[in-house]
């Protein structure tokens, strides 16, 4: 089922939205969101932004399915009983375990603060169960984006392509005072959330983003990562 985005009348001015700086700043993944649903004009307007995201070759190979009520809400009970009996059916996979170095390092550093701000240590495996569960209660959020792609080769520069909607559509959240957070744990269920929104099966599901208004008195915002010195990342040669 397609469903129809009001279109807005007038473009938001600059002064309704942060600069550029502040939005990049702002950025964070959010996990934890207020109920109150996003105005469809609101969204659309996130959609129209994002549309200007770059492409290899202009193939904008994009392809958005919003979700929000209660089609949310019955595939959100589908992925907790999929989850729970460990039925997963990814299109791409994914293993922590292939971290190494220093990127091993910061994924721990992520996965630390988080159960501690969860207030769940490492050994408790049950609550370990409990807070990895909520990415399939979106943390709350009422619409969520789940973001399909066409298979090219060996899908490499068509996923670059969809990681940079991702990014221009969640800093557009930011500038408007949104919040997302996008999760690759939505992608474990790609065929069930293919088959629940009626998607072709030549388009793959990537990953998912949750968004809304961010629950400030929500544990899971309670901390923010830090990111390492440009030099860490860049090396200049001239």
């Amino acid at each position: 089922m397609t469903m129809n985005l009001i279109h807005s009348s007038a473009e938001t001015s600059p002064d309704e939205t942060l600069s550029f700086r502040e939005t990049i700043r702002t950025r964070r993944s959010v996990r934890g969101f207020l109920d109150n649903p996003v105005p469809l004009s609101i969204i659309r307007e996130v959609l129209e932004d994002a549309q200007y995201a770059p492409s290899n070759c202009n193939t904008q190979p994009w392809n958005t399915h919003i979700v929000r009520g209660e089609k949310l809400r019955q595939l959100s009970r589908i992925l907790h009983v999929k989850n729970d009996a460990g039925e997963f059916t990814p299109d791409f996979t994914f293993d922590q375990n292939d971290y190494y170095g220093e990127y091993r390092k910061r994924n721990d550093a992520l996965g630390k603060a988080y159960y501690e701000a969860m207030n769940v240590m490492r050994e408790d495996k049950e609550g370990r169960h409990r807070v990895g569960a909520m990415n399939y209660s979106f943390f709350n959020a009422p619409q969520v984006a789940f973001l399909f792609m066409p298979s090219f080769g060996d899908n490499v520069r068509v996923a670059g392509d969809i990681g940079m909607y991702g990014q221009t559509f969640l800093l557009s959240l930011a500038a408007r005072g949104l919040g997302g957070i996008p999760q690759t744990s939505l992608g474990f269920f790609a065929q069930t959330i293919r088959e629940f929104l009626g998607v072709p099966d030549e388009l793959k599901l990537l990953f998912g983003i949750s968004f809304g208004y961010p629950d400030e008195a929500a544990p899971g915002n309670r901390f923010r990562m830090d990111r390492v010195p440009v030099d860490t990342s860049v090396t200049l040669h001239d």
